[in-house]
């Protein structure tokens, strides 16, 4: 079947509009906006914290090698 049309997209939007009216898609917009944005960041937090884990992983297993020796 694939992709609408621009023509249903635009009847899409109008039902859209109509159901919720537009001051509510902008407050369910700005809070989806900050949804990704939270989503986001906090991946980046976890992302990092990883980086910092493996960092001090290797730390300790060359520290490890040395006290062998």
């Amino acid at each position: 079947m694939g992709m609408p049309g621009p023509f249903e997209l635009i009847i899409i939007l109008i039902i859209v509009v109509l159901i919720f009216g537009g001051k509510r898609l902008k407050n369910i917009g700005g809070e989806i906006g900050g949804a990704i944005k939270g989503f986001k960041s906090s991946m980046k937090e976890t992302e990092k914290n990883d980086k910092e884990d493996i960092i001090e992983a290797k730390f300790e297993a060359t520290d490890d090698s040395t006290d062998k020796k």
